[in-house]
Order: structure tokens, then C-alpha cells, then sequence
């Protein structure tokens, strides 16, 4: 059986991967980069050609910059700043200052000039804003401008002969710029999508952990109002059983009067589920509860059919309480220890194992299965968003083991993932899932 090699999450995670959709780039973004270009352009210009004497063809420099200029000022004017464009008109945008660049740099003197480096700028910009697709359009045609500039260019503004750089230092600046480009691209775009995956990753945990606090705080309602609704029904029920015993038998009313008094039963036992809470106080969601019932709690609606869920719980050592610690009942702890049985279920073959042990310094739940265990290649990744071979399949997006343990560690514990060793028969291989908290709280007796 293949081994698995991510967790998948417990709640439908699709709305939550939508709250960050790849909108595209906010078009003010690229339009205040080009302002910023347009003004250093001239600056430069003006600095070269007046204040240190080197005659540049003003007009053609002037013009290619006032290009620029007038483009920016079309693309502001036609469309709200605020407006997000897409992959496509981001990356048409980012190519026409790579092409108004190398016209600079064609008047300039090519390769020799020392702002050639400025070539890099929009693979830069592209590197963090776009697509890979995109990016790889634009380190290619960076290249290729690189590679007309240094064949073919006007010379190099100078005082008197510009000078004659060896082919061999030419070829050197060509290749320099060239492997810049490629890796701004890849390492500059990895970086930025990993940021991104992470951004997404954590909308999704906040998403899930959104959820489990509805759900705690409905219940909790549920359950109040339950309490609430409990003694004005039970006023109900006392007058209708007393109607009752007063109207005669062939009283018309009396098919009325016993509808009313067994529904008023019936609401009453159906109250009294509702107010059943065996963790304590119905008014608090957040309630100290013995850590057992806490993790059985939270295993409840993960139960499938043709898989065992086996509980088991008690110290560890000498001189430790042997009335297990009590944890507070929070949406993370119920989120989180639901993500790894709900996986632990859905690879298991007949049983999953949960058992919750305890000392005076630690108390930890360890989930464990009969299935295939973790991928040893990804098992040092397990935490990692997206980490899954399932991802995209069946709605599984590798985020199930993220927030999983995102949101354990935000109650203190610590997750460790690894998996049993298997014995002869391997009847004993399989996922082994360790979470645990520092200095438990013992119930007062």
C-alpha cells in the first residue's frame, strides 16, 4: 500500500483557499513604479548631459522617456488606480519598460553603460508580483534585449573617443546579466510564492478555526437556551396534564388538551438533550474539562464505518494523579485533534488508537493508525502549508496537517509526526501522531 504523505483537513477548506484569490496586481502599484522610473530616467539624463558635459542624442532620449511618460498617463486616465489586473496586461505592462529601457540603453551605449544593471529592475518587479508563466516571459525577453544590446548599440557618450572595451568583457557583462535574470526570476518568484502559500494557508486555518468557534458558540446557546426555555415548559406541562384530568373524556376539547400536553413532553425531552453537557457549564464554551473526554469530544463526528476507534487514557510514573488533568474546551484543541483523527481515520484499515497519558510535567495525546504511515521523504515537512499528494483531489488541498498544527501550538503544545515501528507481521505499522502540553492542570479535590 502507498505510503500517505499529507493530512487532509476536517472542514471544507475550498471557500477558505477563495479568500485570497489571485486578483492580480493593483494597476497603481505599476503605475508608481513608472513614475518613479520616468523621474530617475530623467534625472540621470539631465545629470549626464549637463552637469558632467557628456553629449547624449537629447531628443531620442527624450522622446523614448516622454513615451513612457504619455503611456502612464493613458493607462492612469482610462482606469480607476485602485483596479487590479490580470497576469496578462501585468506582464504587456512590465515588457514595454524592459523594451523603452533597451532603447535608452541602444542610444546609451549598450552593454558599456553603466546603467545596464537597470535591466534587471521589471524581471525584479515580476519576480515578486507575477506568475511563473509570466516570469519566464520576461527573463526571456530581458535576454534577448541583453543580447541585441551588447551586438548592436550606439557608442558610449564620452569627452573625446569613447572607450574600446575588450569583446571577451562584453561577453562577460552579457553573461552576468543574463544569469542575474534567471535567477531573480526563480529564486525571486519562490520566495514570493512561498509567501503567498503561506498567506493562503493561514487564511484557511483562520477560516477552520472561525468555524469550530460558530459551532462552539452555537452550542452553547443551544444549550442555554435549553436551560432557559426548561421552567416556563415545565409550567406548561404541569397546566395541560391538569386540563387534562379535568375535561371529560367526551369533551371536544379533550383531543386538543392531550396534543397540547404531549408535545409539551416532547419539547421538554428534546430540551433535555440539548442541555445534557457533560463538560460543565452550558453558558461557557470554553469550559475546563477532564483532557479524555476533551479528546473524545472532539473525535465524536470523525467516526467511520469499518474503522475502530479505540480510546485509552491513564498516568505515567509514580506519584502522578491518577485523576487525568483538565484542559480548557477551546475551538483550537477541538479543530486540531479533529484534523488528525479525521486523517488518521481516512488511512487507517481497521483501527484507530488514541491514547492520552500523563505526568506531572507533560500531558500528551498520541493518534495512531494501522495504515500506510507517512512518506519518510516528506515527513520532515509535515507543517509545511500544502503538503500533500492529494492536493486538488476530492477537495484535499494540504492544508489539513498546517492547520492542524498551527492551531495546537497556539494552545502550547507541541506536534510531532512520525510513525510506528512495524513488527513482524506489520500489524503494527503506521502513523503516529504525538501531541503534547507542558505543566498540566490537575483538578483541585
Amino acid at each position: 500500500m502507498a505510503t500517505r504523505d499529507g493530512i487532509g483537513s476536517s472542514t471544507s477548506l475550498s471557500a477558505a483557499a477563495g479568500l485570497l484569490p489571485r486578483g492580480g496586481v493593483r494597476l497603481r502599484a505599476l503605475v508608481l513604479i513608472r513614475w518613479a522610473a520616468v523621474a530617475g530616467q530623467l534625472f540621470t539624463v539631465a545629470t549626464v548631459h549637463w552637469g558632467l558635459g557628456f553629449a547624449l542624442p537629447i531628443l531620442p532620449v527624450a522622446g523614448a522617456i516622454a513615451l513612457s511618460a504619455l503611456l502612464n498617463l493613458a493607462v492612469s486616465l482610462g482606469r480607476p488606480a485602485s483596479v487590479r489586473i490580470d497576469d496578462r496586461e501585468a506582464t504587456i505592462f512590465l515588457a514595454f519598460d524592459i523594451l523603452q529601457l533597451s532603447i535608452l540603453l541602444y542610444l546609451t551605449g549598450g552593454l558599456t553603460n553603466p546603467f545596464a544593471l537597470l535591466m534587471l529592475a521589471p524581471v525584479a518587479i515580476g519576480a515578486t508580483l507575477l506568475s511563473l508563466a509570466a516570469n519566464i516571459a520576461l527573463s526571456l525577453l530581458t535576454i534577448v534585449c541583453i543580447s541585441v544590446l551588447g551586438m548592436v548599440h550606439e557608442p558610449l557618450p564620452w569627452s573625446g573617443a569613447p572607450p574600446q572595451l575588450p569583446d571577451i568583457f562584453q561577453a562577460g557583462v552579457w553573461a552576468g546579466l543574463s544569469l542575474t535574470v534567471l535567477l531573480i526570476t526563480l529564486y525571486g518568484w519562490r520566495l514570493a510564492e512561498e509567501g503567498r502559500q503561506m498567506a493562503d494557508a493561514l487564511a484557511a486555518a483562520q477560516a477552520a478555526l472561525a468555524r469550530e468557534q460558530r459551532m462552539s458558540a452555537l452550542g452553547a446557546l443551544a444549550a442555554a437556551a435549553a436551560h432557559e426555555l426548561g421552567t416556563p415548559l415545565s409550567t406548561i406541562t404541569v397546566v395541560a396534564k391538569e386540563m387534562l384530568r379535568e375535561v371529560e373524556p367526551d369533551d371536544p376539547l379533550r383531543e386538543d388538551v392531550e396534543l397540547l400536553s404531549s408535545e409539551s413532553d416532547r419539547c421538554r425531552s428534546i430540551l433535555a438533550r440539548l442541555s445534557v453537557d457533560p463538560v460543565g457549564d452550558v453558558s461557557d464554551a470554553y469550559t475546563l474539562v477532564p483532557l479524555p473526554a476533551l479528546i473524545e469530544a472532539a473525535a465524536h463526528s470523525h467516526r467511520r464505518d469499518g474503522i475502530d476507534l479505540t480510546f485509552e487514557s491513564g498516568p505515567i510514573g509514580e506519584g502522578v494523579p491518577q485523576t487525568a488533568p483538565i484542559q480548557v474546551r477551546s475551538p483550537e484543541i477541538m479543530q486540531g485533534i479533529g484534523n488528525i483523527i479525521q486523517n488518521a481515520a481516512s488511512f487507517a484499515r481497521r483501527e484507530v488508537h488514541i491514547a492520552t497519558r500523563w505526568t506531572t510535567e507533560w500531558a500528551e495525546v498520541v493518534v495512531s493508525d494501522d495504515g500506510p504511515g507517512f512518506s519518510e521523504a516528506l515527513l520532515d515537512e509535515l507543517g509545511t502549508p500544502f503538503i500533500s499528494t492529494r492536493q486538488g483531489e476530492e477537495g484535499h488541498m494540504g492544508l489539513g496537517v498546517f492547520i492542524a498544527k498551527t492551531l495546537l501550538e497556539r494552545t502550547g503544545a507541541t506536534v510531532t509526526f512520525g510513525n510506528r515501528a512495524g513488527g513482524p507481521d506489520r500489524q503494527l505499522a503506521g502513523a503516529s501522531v504525538a501531541v503534547r502540553w507542558p505543566n498540566p492542570v490537575f483538578k483541585a479535590t
